[in-house]
């Protein structure tokens, strides 16, 4: 498995796969042909398919200036490995320099033609959760200890980065307000939310500020800002608001936040190796229920779980998200993507909470769920997967009506 670093990437949304993929795809071409005097790049499948409303146009656009670059869209066509596939040209007087095939894979991560997996460098010589728990057991360690062992020396403190990150992107999107950027008109929620929540007690606030900071983080992602693939864009809201909350509710350090940080990367880099993390290729399970077994199995060790306990939250996190298809309203990752964050921050507590209660034994593991859900994407129908072309982005009103107009 590669370094959490890789999971946890600092960037602008609104998309991981769309944009932050593309973009470090286009800088590393450029470097590559410095004097070419233009380029073009082919987006295929999903890439093509609802790159306008990810941004990955203005991305690619950015990332050749001043040289001028060629856009070609085939959201109809999919290179063999992966639906987000992108073909780099480097141009002379219409001679080809040179061709490049890469793919997005998810969480800004990339792929070449010719690797079984991304780009970079493997640390981890643990690949199932049910090899970490024998590990954890015979140690009588954490999983966070795991990491620590096992990751790059700089990782812990690329962790307080990341948290930083996390943390500004909840305290702007509780501040921001007005629409967001788009055609769909969303007005932002985070702070109404984060208002109204404060009037309530008990498991009512508590409930309404979770939702609050995940929607803010999600908007921060849909405008563009400065976030975390957690682990990816789409998904980013869910981690960082379930750590804000237990942190306020029960005054938690910064320390213990990054351990947590560490452990939910490690589930997140397990689901990644042995699944997939895209929407484009296995749908919103891979994204949102990715973050949602991450996040329960963060607060789990935040609220004195052991790791078998951990290892079920997670779980659960994702088996309860078997399914669940991407199907982003105008390529945009808006609706039904912030209430999902959401959503899922509340059942990654609840998760939890019902394997805090336990004794951490079940019946199916989180290796078994990880294998379903790796199987059940790639099942799904193309038009759930990223495409906008099934599901919510075709029947939502504003499609039916418009068309009907046509």
């Amino acid at each position: 498995m590669k370094t959490i670093k890789e999971l946890f990437k600092i960037g602008n949304g609104p998309s991981s796969s769309h944009t932050m993929g593309p973009r470090r795809a286009a800088e590393r071409f450029v470097l590559r042909h410095p004097e070419a005097p233009q380029f073009r790049v082919t987006l295929f499948g999903s890439l093509a398919a609802t790159g306008v409303g990810h941004l990955t146009d203005t991305i690619l656009e950015n990332s050749f200036k001043p040289k001028p670059l060629e856009i070609i869209w085939k959201p109809g066509a999919e290179l063999p490995l992966h639906p987000n596939g992108l073909e780099f040209e480097a141009l002379d007087n219409g001679k080809v320099l040179e061709k490049w095939r890469v793919y997005s894979i998810g969480g800004g991560a990339l792929m070449e033609e010719g690797e079984a997996n991304s780009m970079d460098e493997n640390v981890y010589n643990l690949h199932t959760m049910e090899d970490i728990l024998h590990w954890c057991e015979a140690r009588e360690k954490n999983m966070w200890e795991f990491v620590q062992a096992c990751d790059q020396p700089d990782t812990f403190d690329y962790l307080e980065k990341v948290w930083a990150v996390m943390k500004a992107s909840i305290e702007r999107g509780l501040e921001n307000e007005g629409t967001l950027p788009g055609g769909l008109n969303l007005v932002r929620r985070a702070p109404v939310y984060y208002t109204r929540s404060k009037t309530f007690s008990d498991i009512l606030k508590r409930t309404g500020l979770t939702f609050s900071f995940a929607l803010a983080v999600a908007e921060e992602t849909a405008s563009g800002g400065r976030i975390v693939t957690a682990p990816t864009c789409g998904s980013a809201g869910v981690l960082p608001a379930v750590l804000f909350s237990l942190q306020k509710t029960y005054k938690l350090s910064d320390i213990r936040i990054i351990r947590a940080l560490a452990t939910a990367g490690l589930i997140g880099n397990l689901i990644r190796t042995n699944a997939s993390i895209s929407g484009a290729e296995v749908g919103c399970q891979g994204e949102i229920g990715s973050a949602c077994s991450m996040a329960a199995g963060a607060a789990v060790q935040l609220l004195g779980g052991s790791p078998l306990q951990v290892e079920y939250a997670a779980e659960m996190g994702m088996e309860h998200h078997l399914g669940l298809t991407c199907d982003p309203v105008k390529g945009l990752v808006q609706i039904p993507c912030i209430e999902r964050n959401a959503m899922a921050a509340v059942r990654a507590l609840e998760c939890a909470t019902y394997a805090l209660l336990s004794d951490g034994k079940h019946r199916i593991s989180f290796d078994d769920v990880i294998q379903t859900m790796k199987e059940t994407g790639l099942d799904m129908k193309s038009n759930y997967r990223e495409t906008s072309q099934g599901g919510l982005a075709i029947n939502w009103t504003g499609y039916r009506e418009k068309n009907q107009k046509l």
